[in-house]
């Protein structure tokens, strides 16, 4: 099993969401995160004043998942996250050791 993080855009967040639910993902969960790449963040003005934004809002999803899907998701999130510009994101895969539902105790894939 793996653990699919991905970091994307705010605003292609619904994209995302409908493309990973047309290939069957049945969980994710999202986080509102703040961070920075090469983008090195941006100047604003805000009433008159400039200012620095060092951290850039992004969205943390969080998917973990059969060794058989990985491939499908890190297409559809590549392609739905995708605006060909500077800080369309990352995608990280890490492997899981072991995953248990509480509800029910089942572990492994079942739990997923």
């Amino acid at each position: 099993m793996k653990l699919i993080t991905a970091v994307i855009k705010p605003f292609k967040l619904d994209d995302v969401r409908e493309a990973l639910a047309d290939i069957g993902v049945q969980g994710i969960t999202v986080t509102e995160v703040k961070g920075f790449g090469r983008q090195k963040g941006h100047t604003e003005l805000y009433r008159g004043a400039e200012y620095v934004v060092d951290f850039l809002p992004k969205i943390k999803l969080e998917i973990a998942v059969a060794q058989d899907m990985v491939d499908s998701i890190v297409e559809a999130i590549t392609k739905s996250a995708a605006t060909g510009k500077i800080g369309d994101g990352k995608i990280f895969i890490s492997s899981l050791g072991e995953v248990i539902r509480i509800r029910t105790g089942e572990t492994g894939e079942e739990a997923v």
